[in-house]
């Protein structure tokens, strides 16, 4: 009897149909569901960079206002803790941000202006020169710089004669700046309401979590621009010496021309450094021209080597062509301002991920070490949690 109905079960599961095998093997499936991600995401990235455009008058000044915030912040903190009202604080912060940066603005705009003429001329001599040992590589030098000295006139004449565009230009000028100066008011006195205000609206437990990756990144942007800010004026303070050791002409402009191209990593510091060492060509000759170069190379090598290692060692470091990438993509999508903005976004962008993969793997070692107590549920939540007890 029991082999008459084992052979029964056998024959009744053998008359139920096989199911059918999947049409892809599972490494396409895994690809395809890859390639889904990828997608979604460049979409969702796309919709972003579509808005920030459309709504650039808006996103402009809170940008400026979190660079601003991220480079003044040390200074809000420690009036603070000298016992100062947050709002006290807060406008001290501003007034010394609009204190340095118009102090700033106005040497690098005033040394250009006073010797812009003198350095296209000596651009024009130097392309002169190269023409006749390069060919067209020259002309298209002198050609560029005429092109540079008759766009200028052009801007002039065309801001004399419409006065009422020039005019409604300074106006979103002075309200952008007004709405940036405001928000970092606001940026720097309330982070803490933001903060409790992340928390409150964050699904589940993810507050914490969430708080730590809005910390790492702002600290990138922080670190960022403190340390690009204090290499510049090294940077621009050395050449700008050795320039005037070298009596070349137009050395305060181009010493503000290399200060404000730190900004813009690799591209910035080779364009300056290329139109200094041709205005030394220019107007010193060929044995200055290469001095120039050495002094050039010799501030280059000790920014790669000494000041970024010491003052920036604490930041996200990128690769040069994550930094070229994102230099490139800020200039196709809103030129020089772009360009300037494109950096610390990406660095604060690698700060959370950053913390995201550390994250997953804090997870993975406490799932595969239970008993460890190194799990985010545990007690010690990590040198990450140390600002938010602040």
């Amino acid at each position: 009897m029991r082999k008459d109905s084992d052979q029964d079960r056998r024959g009744a599961g053998g008359e139920q149909p096989r199911p059918d095998k999947p049409l892809l093997p599972v490494e396409a499936r895994r690809a395809a569901a890859w390639c889904g991600v990828m997608l979604l995401v460049a979409a969702v990235l796309a919709i972003a960079v579509w808005l920030c455009i459309y709504l650039s008058a808006a996103v402009t000044p809170v940008l400026l206002a979190l660079l601003g915030s991220a480079l003044l912040g040390p200074l809000y903190r420690q009036l603070v803790a000298m016992k100062l009202n947050r709002s006290l604080a807060a406008g001290l912060t501003c007034a010394v941000l609009v204190v340095v940066v118009g102090g700033a603005g106005y040497i690098v705009v005033s040394a250009l202006v006073d010797t812009g003429d003198q350095i296209i001329n000596s651009l024009k001599d130097a392309s002169e020169g190269l023409s006749k040992y390069f060919g067209m590589a020259g002309a298209s030098l002198d050609d560029l710089a005429t092109n540079a000295k008759g766009l200028v006139t052009k801007f002039g004449s065309t801001a004399a004669s419409g006065l009422l565009a020039g005019v409604s230009v300074v106006g979103q000028f002075l309200a952008a700046s007004v709405l940036a100066l405001l928000l970092t008011f606001f940026f720097l006195r309330d982070s803490g309401k933001a903060v409790r205000a992340l928390h409150d609206w964050a699904p589940g437990s993810s507050g914490l979590r969430l708080e730590q990756m809005a910390r790492r990144g702002f600290q990138s942007i922080e670190g960022f621009m403190r340390g690009t800010t204090l290499i510049a004026l090294i940077d621009a303070t050395l050449i700008t010496i050795g320039l005037l050791i070298l009596q070349v002409p137009g050395a305060i402009g181009l010493g503000a021309l290399v200060f404000v191209g730190a900004y813009i990593p690799y591209l910035g510091a080779f364009i300056s450094g290329a139109v200094a060492i041709l205005v030394a060509f220019a107007d010193r000759g060929f044995v200055i021209a290469l001095w120039a170069l050495g002094v050039v190379m010799a501030v280059q090598v000790l920014e790669g080597h000494v000041l970024q290692p010491i003052i920036q060692s604490r930041t996200v470091q990128m690769h040069p062509a994550t930094v070229m990438l994102a230099i490139t993509a800020g200039a196709s999508v809103g030129g020089i301002l772009g360009m300037l903005l494109s950096v610390p976004l990406t660095a604060a962008a690698t700060g959370v991920l950053h913390e995201l993969r550390q994250h997953y793997a804090a997870g993975s070692d406490s799932a595969s070490n239970p008993g460890s107590g190194s799990g985010p549920d545990s007690g010690d939540s990590g040198p990450a949690a140390s600002p938010a007890s602040s």
